[in-house]
This record gives C-alpha cells, structure tokens and sequence, in this order.
C-alpha cells in the first residue's frame, strides 16, 4: 500500500471539491481553494519523492476554463516531470499532448464509453496511440439498484455526473487488465465529504485476484482510515487522499502520510 499525491485542478486553480456536486452549470461544492499554484505541488511531491500522482482537470474539456487547467498542471508536470498522470476530458486526439507536457500515463474514462458501455475499439485504438504502459482507467463509480432492488456500483463518466451501465466487479477488472497499465478508482459517494472509506467497495477490490495496481479514493478522513484500507486491501491497494491532508487544509498531517507503512 503506497500513497499517491494527487493535484485537483478547477479553473485553474488547486481544488478539493465534493466530487458528486461537480456540475457544468452550478459548478461545484467546494471544500478548499489553494493559495498556491500547482507548479508548488509538483515541488513539494518531487522533493518528497512521491511519484505516481495524479492530476485530474475537472473543468468541461473545450472551454476557456479548461486551457487553464492545461496550463496549471504542465506547471506542476514542469517541476516534476513523469511524476504524475493525467485525467480530465482525455481522447485519443489529446492524449499525446499530455505525455509530451511530462506526464507519465493519461486517465481515462468518458473517451473509453459509449451509451453506457465500454467501446473496445475506441479502448484499443487509444492503446495502439500511447501504449498500455501509459493508460490508466478510471473506473470511478457510484452506487444504484438494480432490476431486482440490490445495489451494485456502476462506473460514472462525463466527471462523475453520468451513469453507464457497466458495473465495477471483478468481472470488469479482469476484462480491461489487458488493456491499461493501472486502475484509479474514486468512490464518488463520499468523494470529498471526509465521511469514511467505502468499506463494500475496498473489500471487493481487496478479494481481486488480478496483477494490476489499483488506486482508491474517497472519504478518507484519519488514519484509521487508511488501516481500513490496508486491511480491507488486503495491502495492495493505493491511496489519494484530498480534502482531509493537511496541505489541503485538512487535519492529516501530510508528512505523517507520506510515512504511513
């Protein structure tokens, strides 16, 4: 179990917002706005030695306020370059752009989707663009019942605001393995809120038997926190933490996570 220094970027500045509230129109609940730009970001993680970040532009790809978050993160990319991977409105048509600015791997979700399923060929042509060895899938997800009134968690696109049809399970992780090098999940319901980990999620992503590293985030709010999510990880599954480090005006000293075994 390692942590992952993560950079949320929301018109171009270093955010936490709660993630089920980020909204095109209304824009988003906001848990802390940073003073200081992301390039400050990509210093203090390369100086920790903290690599395997995430950057995730949350801004509709397209608009004014997404250049600015382009901008930010090449910044924080510049002083820390191959630290970090980045997510947020990436196509084939952008992908490269991203690597040659720094990045490591690109996230992607809503590029990989259609009408609700996964649409292999738009999935291998991206393979085939950047390589597996530098595509991570974003299989964030959301609770919702099913025909018979169980719940199940279905991954959610378009910045967590769309349902597909496709459910997180073990069946999916073994079928998109072969094609990304690494998952990041983010358990959209308690994102940002420092309510707890999503225990249902964590355990059945611990009991995964397959070889691709998953990173996990939501709801972290303590350290006991994070020994849920090395127990119920069964210590293989990553963690980002947001709202509650303390470099995001969070009660985690940031430090203490950094050295957390």
């Amino acid at each position: 179990m390692k942590f992952r220094p993560c950079i949320d970027i929301h018109d171009g500045k270093v955010k936490q917002i709660v993630g089920g509230t980020l909204d095109d129109m209304m824009g988003a609940e906001t848990n802390f706005v940073s003073e200081h730009g992301a390039g400050y970001f990509g210093r203090l993680y390369r100086n920790c030695n903290a690599p395997g970040g995430h950057i995730i532009l949350l801004n509709k790809a397209g608009t004014k306020e997404y250049m600015e978050d382009i901008r930010a993160a090449a910044e924080a990319m510049k002083e820390y370059p191959q630290g970090f991977m980045v997510g947020g409105g990436v196509t084939i048509e952008n992908a490269q752009e991203y690597l040659k600015l720094g990045a490591s791997h690109v996230i992607v979700t809503s590029f990989v989707f259609r009408d609700g399923l996964i649409d292999y060929d738009r999935l291998e042509s991206l393979v085939e663009e950047v390589g597996k060895d530098h595509l991570v899938l974003d299989l964030s997800c959301r609770r919702k019942k099913d025909s018979d009134g169980n719940e199940s968690y279905y991954i959610v696109t378009d910045r967590w605001q769309k349902f597909t049809d496709t459910k997180l399970n073990h069946e999916t992780l073994d079928l998109l393995q072969n094609y990304c090098d690494e998952y990041l999940i983010h358990a959209v319901d308690v994102e940002g809120k420092k309510c707890g980990v999503d225990k249902d999620l964590l355990k059945m992503l611990g009991e995964w038997r397959g070889d691709s590293p998953i990173t996990y985030a939501g709801g972290v709010s303590s350290f006991e926190d994070m020994d849920t999510i090395k127990e119920l990880g069964k210590g293989k599954i990553d963690v980002t933490i947001g709202s509650a480090l303390s470099i995001f005006g969070g009660d985690m000293d940031f430090h203490e996570v950094i050295n957390y075994a």
